[in-house]
Protein backbone atom coordinates (compact mmCIF):
# COMPACT_ATOMS: atom_id res chain seq x y z
CA UNK A 1 0.00 0.00 0.00
CA UNK A 2 0.85 3.71 -0.69
CA UNK A 3 0.13 5.14 2.86
CA UNK A 4 1.55 9.01 3.34
CA UNK A 5 3.66 9.80 6.03
CA UNK A 6 1.77 13.21 6.56
CA UNK A 7 -1.34 10.75 7.84
CA UNK A 8 -3.02 11.80 10.80
CA UNK A 9 -6.17 10.25 10.96
CA UNK A 10 -8.08 6.95 9.66
CA UNK A 11 -11.61 8.10 9.26
CA UNK A 12 -13.63 4.42 8.14
CA UNK A 13 -17.06 2.81 7.82
CA UNK A 14 -17.85 0.00 10.00
CA UNK A 15 -20.05 -2.56 8.61
CA UNK A 16 -17.97 -4.08 5.39
CA UNK A 17 -14.56 -3.11 6.82
CA UNK A 18 -14.91 -4.05 10.94
CA UNK A 19 -17.54 -6.87 9.99
CA UNK A 20 -18.22 -8.79 7.06
CA UNK A 21 -21.40 -7.57 6.19
CA UNK A 22 -23.42 -10.07 7.65
CA UNK A 23 -25.41 -10.04 10.39
CA UNK A 24 -27.30 -12.51 12.88
CA UNK A 25 -31.17 -11.76 13.53
CA UNK A 26 -31.99 -13.53 16.30
CA UNK A 27 -35.96 -14.52 17.67
CA UNK A 28 -36.07 -11.72 19.76
CA UNK A 29 -35.39 -9.69 16.39
CA UNK A 30 -31.88 -8.21 17.91
CA UNK A 31 -28.86 -7.73 15.49
CA UNK A 32 -25.52 -9.18 16.05
CA UNK A 33 -22.37 -9.17 14.11
CA UNK A 34 -18.91 -10.35 14.31
CA UNK A 35 -15.72 -8.22 14.60
CA UNK A 36 -12.60 -8.98 14.33
CA UNK A 37 -10.25 -8.97 16.81
CA UNK A 38 -7.21 -7.89 15.00
CA UNK A 39 -9.49 -4.85 13.35
CA UNK A 40 -9.86 -3.55 17.45
CA UNK A 41 -6.22 -3.81 18.45
CA UNK A 42 -5.14 -1.88 14.86
CA UNK A 43 -7.74 0.99 16.67
CA UNK A 44 -5.54 0.46 19.62
CA UNK A 45 -2.50 0.89 17.69
CA UNK A 46 -3.58 3.97 16.14
CA UNK A 47 -4.52 5.68 19.45
CA UNK A 48 -1.33 4.50 21.26
CA UNK A 49 0.96 6.03 17.87
CA UNK A 50 -0.61 9.28 18.34
CA UNK A 51 -2.87 8.89 15.34
CA UNK A 52 -6.70 10.04 15.62
CA UNK A 53 -9.45 8.12 14.48
CA UNK A 54 -13.28 8.17 13.45
CA UNK A 55 -16.19 6.19 12.91
CA UNK A 56 -18.91 7.15 10.18
CA UNK A 57 -21.57 4.20 9.78
CA UNK A 58 -24.48 4.23 8.48
CA UNK A 59 -25.93 1.55 11.11
CA UNK A 60 -26.34 2.17 14.81
CA UNK A 61 -24.10 -0.56 16.13
CA UNK A 62 -23.37 -0.47 20.07
CA UNK A 63 -19.63 -2.28 19.26
CA UNK A 64 -18.71 1.08 17.44
CA UNK A 65 -19.82 3.05 20.81
CA UNK A 66 -17.73 -0.17 22.98
CA UNK A 67 -14.49 0.86 20.50
CA UNK A 68 -15.00 4.48 21.27
CA UNK A 69 -15.32 4.37 24.40
CA UNK A 70 -12.54 1.77 25.27
CA UNK A 71 -10.28 4.43 23.32
CA UNK A 72 -11.51 7.50 23.71
CA UNK A 73 -12.66 8.06 20.19
CA UNK A 74 -14.61 11.42 20.06
CA UNK A 75 -15.37 11.23 16.31
CA UNK A 76 -18.15 8.41 16.00
CA UNK A 77 -21.15 8.88 14.13
CA UNK A 78 -23.66 6.49 13.48
CA UNK A 79 -27.06 6.13 11.38
CA UNK A 80 -25.74 8.63 9.34
CA UNK A 81 -27.13 8.72 5.33
CA UNK A 82 -25.16 11.66 3.81
CA UNK A 83 -21.68 10.99 5.10
CA UNK A 84 -19.85 13.45 2.86
CA UNK A 85 -21.11 16.36 5.31
CA UNK A 86 -19.84 14.71 8.27
CA UNK A 87 -16.75 14.03 6.94
CA UNK A 88 -16.18 17.35 6.09
CA UNK A 89 -17.24 18.54 9.36
CA UNK A 90 -15.04 16.02 11.29
CA UNK A 91 -11.81 17.49 9.24
CA UNK A 92 -12.83 21.39 9.70
CA UNK A 93 -13.29 20.54 14.11
CA UNK A 94 -10.05 19.22 13.87
CA UNK A 95 -8.14 21.75 11.16
CA UNK A 96 -7.24 18.66 8.73
CA UNK A 97 -6.92 18.56 4.62
CA UNK A 98 -7.98 15.85 2.85
CA UNK A 99 -4.67 15.20 2.30
CA UNK A 100 -4.06 14.16 6.49
CA UNK A 101 -6.52 11.70 6.23
CA UNK A 102 -7.49 7.98 4.97
CA UNK A 103 -11.01 7.38 4.71
CA UNK A 104 -12.23 3.59 4.29
CA UNK A 105 -15.29 2.61 2.90
CA UNK A 106 -16.56 -0.74 0.94
CA UNK A 107 -20.57 0.72 0.24
CA UNK A 108 -22.10 3.20 -2.17
CA UNK A 109 -22.59 5.48 0.64
CA UNK A 110 -19.21 6.09 1.03
CA UNK A 111 -18.18 7.05 -2.45
CA UNK A 112 -18.15 10.55 -1.99
CA UNK A 113 -15.90 10.42 1.06
CA UNK A 114 -13.43 8.03 -0.54
CA UNK A 115 -13.75 10.79 -3.74
CA UNK A 116 -13.06 13.74 -1.18
CA UNK A 117 -10.21 12.28 0.21
CA UNK A 118 -6.82 11.77 -1.39
CA UNK A 119 -5.93 8.31 0.10
CA UNK A 120 -8.95 5.95 0.03
CA UNK A 121 -8.54 2.18 1.29
CA UNK A 122 -11.29 -0.49 0.47
CA UNK A 123 -11.70 -4.18 0.74
CA UNK A 124 -11.76 -6.60 -1.57
CA UNK A 125 -15.31 -8.01 -1.03
CA UNK A 126 -16.34 -4.03 -1.32
CA UNK A 127 -18.94 -3.10 -3.61
CA UNK A 128 -17.40 -3.17 -7.51
CA UNK A 129 -18.22 0.46 -7.87
CA UNK A 130 -16.13 1.21 -5.11
CA UNK A 131 -13.29 -0.62 -6.25
CA UNK A 132 -13.81 1.37 -9.36
CA UNK A 133 -12.66 4.62 -7.88
CA UNK A 134 -9.84 6.23 -9.27
CA UNK A 135 -6.78 6.21 -7.27
CA UNK A 136 -8.25 3.31 -4.28
CA UNK A 137 -6.26 1.00 -2.85
CA UNK A 138 -7.33 -2.45 -2.02
CA UNK A 139 -6.42 -4.54 1.00
CA UNK A 140 -5.24 -8.01 0.87
CA UNK A 141 -7.71 -9.23 3.83
CA UNK A 142 -11.06 -8.45 3.77
CA UNK A 143 -13.93 -6.81 5.87
CA UNK A 144 -14.31 -8.77 8.85
CA UNK A 145 -10.78 -10.29 8.56
CA UNK A 146 -8.56 -8.23 9.31
CA UNK A 147 -8.41 -5.80 6.47
CA UNK A 148 -8.18 -2.68 9.19
CA UNK A 149 -5.22 -3.77 10.76
CA UNK A 150 -3.69 -4.56 7.71
CA UNK A 151 -4.17 -0.46 6.74
CA UNK A 152 -2.73 0.01 10.39
CA UNK A 153 0.22 -1.88 10.26
CA UNK A 154 1.08 -0.31 7.05
CA UNK A 155 0.87 3.17 8.31
CA UNK A 156 2.76 2.53 11.72
CA UNK A 157 5.18 0.23 10.61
Amino acid sequence: MNIPRNIKMVISDFDGIFTDNSVIISADKSISRKVSFKDIMGVSLLVKNGYKVGFISGEKNPVIEMIAEKFNIKEIFMDVRTKIEVLKDILERNNLTPQDVIYVGDDINDMECLEYVTTKITVPNANKKIKNIKGIQITSSCGGDGAFREIVDEIIC
